[in-house]
């Protein structure tokens, strides 16, 4: 959900009936929502199922997460241990899905959670069914339309993936999510979005960077969003070296931690060594103090190095352009 739509609803749910809030929703935004009345039966049992997904999930994260911490020191259970245990605790609450939407088979939002909940769970392929499901119910829900894209970007054809976000797009314009995620796919898969949209390479590395910054109008404190955006210039030939460093400026105004500011100060000297900035890429890696840096900083200020004693070495003599000799 966009911050737009989710601040919207966050300050008038409390105190709007769910038919008046779809209203206001529609009017303000443009969308068609649908708000679901909290009294409904239903509606309660659905959101218990919902709170036990949440539940079990952050479970089973804490029980990873603890697992890979107690292997750094030597420690921990096996991974079919670990599969096994994750395994019986996510079994109940699939379970109420299924006797949920056996009973309530056409509950659009049932089908989606379930899909997400599976997904989750690493059973893609019964996630999707979910997600088609859901749409076959109600064909307006850009969630599923996504979700369903992030399957066929994994799975293929990624031409489908380009459809699904694209459909996603065309009836919730607001949400950023889906503009980063058709990008993403259409940088990483060029030669399908080449013979899918009809372009050329440069052509499709100018529609992921323009997905990209629709996405940071709509979410512009967004910094694994920002670079996302200027990691797409490395792929693009001939460089288009200032738009680039542009790009990682953009993203250094709103890194929030340390290790995020030195790191695009990394990337920033990236581009000014292969610009042949070599002064200005230096000066930029004086910045980058983090251990976790430490090793790339080294490779770059070596590449600089070698660069740089490459151009000495071709450099013509004082009195002139360098002559070849000849054998």
């Amino acid at each position: 959900m966009s911050n737009i739509l989710a601040g919207l609803l966050g300050a008038l749910l409390s105190t709007n009936q769910p038919a008046a809030l779809s209203n206001l929703v529609t009017q303000t935004t443009g969308l068609t929502v649908t708000i679901p009345d909290p009294d409904d039966p239903v509606e309660k049992e659905y959101k218990k199922i919902e709170e036990d997904d949440d539940a079990a999930l952050a479970e089973v994260d804490k029980w990873i997460k603890d697992n890979q911490a107690f292997a750094a020191v030597g420690g921990g259970i096996s991974k079919p241990v670990l599969n096994d245990r994750i395994h019986a605790r996510l079994l109940p609450v699939r379970k109420e899905y299924e006797d949920f939407l056996e009973r309530h088979p056409t509950h659009a939002r049932g089908h989606l959670a379930f899909g997400a909940f599976l997904n989750d769970a690493s059973d893609e392929d019964a996630a999707a069914a979910e997600f088609d499901k859901a749409l076959k119910i109600d064909p307006n829900m850009p969630a599923a339309w996504n979700n369903l894209g992030n399957h066929y970007g994994e799975v293929g054809p990624v031409t489908n993936a380009f459809a699904c976000y694209e459909k996603a797009i065309a009836i919730s314009p607001v949400e950023p999510l889906y503009y980063r995620n058709l990008a993403s796919t259409v940088a990483l898969f060029r030669k399908d979005a080449r013979e899918f949209y009809h372009i050329d390479e440069q052509q499709v590395f100018s529609k992921a960077l323009e997905l990209f910054s629709k996405a940071m109008k709509l979410d512009p404190q967004n910094f694994e969003l920002a670079t996302d955006l200027a990691q797409t210039y490395y792929g693009i030939k001939p460089p288009r070296t200032d738009d680039a460093l542009s790009a990682w400026t953009n993203a250094l105004k709103i890194a929030s931690t340390d290790v995020q500011r030195e790191g695009v100060y990394v990337h920033l000297a990236r581009f000014k060594l292969n610009a042949e900035r070599y002064a200005e890429a230096r000066q930029d890696l004086t910045v980058v103090t983090n251990a976790e840096l430490q090793e790339l900083k080294s490779r770059v200020l070596h590449n600089i190095e070698f660069r740089e004693k490459a151009r000495l070495t071709n450099a013509p003599p004082a009195g002139g352009p360098a002559v070849e000799k000849k054998n």
